[in-house]
């Protein structure tokens, strides 16, 4: 959605009713006083989780007593802030300027916020959570309302990395599976706003059980290159017994090292894919990912693609589909 391609004196009045349809009723001006207003916005619908992402010039944002009246969506806004900082004001508590962080809002109560960079545009990308669904109560929430939380470590920045994939790669998924990306991405809401106020503990217990399976597959995913990440390292960095570890992919239909495996071969996949990497040596290609022995890498890839490496570069530089289809199997 975009607002470019509308006379400038109209720029603004269109945004400000799109982002009160989208979030809810409020007032929006300009920051600046510009009369023109370049603005686009993305939503991708979860079953009961949203996520926004929303680029605009500094605007001044307020929600009244008579908006909240006019409609109350029951969610909380928890927003991703990058490009230009901002504030929020909300119960007598203040954000400051955040960015590279996010801030939490509650849409029943009146609040306050403004970009006040005049020189860049604000990009926010915003989870709509269903206050009825977050695994904390309002009392709980309350403390965390327009206050800046890091988005740097921990939950934290699973969360706000989580936003970012659901965004870039959300509207490619099948249908079936947003509604399940919208469960993921509450319960690690839950899970990062409990780690916040050390109520982790309070949590229920399938909703710690999907944000240490987060952890644990963000832990992976980054050390996917060190041949001797195993279930024992990865057990131990998350101080969780092997046998816990195992348990917890019981689940998922896969087991760690099925897991381990599966995402290497993927990302060797990616790399032969490559046209910038086609000077690479395979051999090199898969001692990246964490295959040292290249007869063990090509057996492998074969298993799961059904093409050798050799030849899966070679029909990938002439645009040839063979075995790009093919996701590797756990055989």
């Amino acid at each position: 959605m975009s607002n470019k391609d509308l006379p400038a004196e109209e720029q603004l009045p269109f945004w400000g009713d799109l982002v009160s349809r989208e979030l809810a009723p409020l007032t929006m001006t300009s920051a600046d006083g510009a009369v023109d207003f370049p603005a686009c916005a993305s939503v991708l619908d979860l079953g009961a989780v949203r996520v926004a992402a929303f680029n605009s010039p500094p605007a001044y944002l307020r929600r009244t007593w008579a908006d909240i009246r006019r409609a109350d969506p029951g969610t909380y806004q928890l927003t991703f802030v990058s490009g230009s900082p901002l504030w929020i004001s909300q119960q007598r508590q203040d954000s400051g300027l955040v960015l590279g962080d996010m801030v939490l809002f509650d849409l029943a109560r009146p609040f306050e916020g403004e970009v006040p960079d005049k020189g860049r545009n604000t990009e926010v990308l915003i989870l709509q959570l269903p206050r009825d669904g977050l695994p904390l109560p309002p009392d709980k929430v309350g403390p965390l309302l327009a206050r800046p939380l890091s988005s740097r470590t921990g939950m934290g920045a699973i969360l706000a990395g989580f936003m970012t994939t659901l965004h870039s790669y959300g509207p490619d998924c099948d249908p079936r599976e947003l509604g399940r990306l919208g469960a993921m991405a509450l319960d690690l809401a839950g899970a990062s706003l409990a780690q916040h106020l050390g109520a982790y503990g309070d949590l229920p217990a399938d909703t710690r059980r999907q944000a240490m399976l987060s952890r644990v597959n963000a832990f992976i995913d980054h050390n996917l290159g060190d041949p001797d990440l195993g279930p024992a390292e990865i057990a131990a960095h998350h101080h969780i017994s092997v046998r816990s570890l195992h348990t917890l992919f019981l689940e998922e239909g896969e087991t760690v090292a099925a897991s381990i495996r599966r995402r290497r071969l993927e990302r060797c996949h990616a790399d032969l894919a490559d046209p910038r990497l086609r000077r690479r040596p395979i051999s090199a290609v898969a001692a990246r990912w964490g295959f040292l022995r290249p007869a063990d890498f090509s057996r492998a890839f074969r298993a799961a693609y059904g093409v050798p490496p050799r030849e899966f570069r070679r029909s990938a530089s002439h645009d040839q589909p063979a075995g790009q289809r093919v996701a590797p199997s756990d055989k």
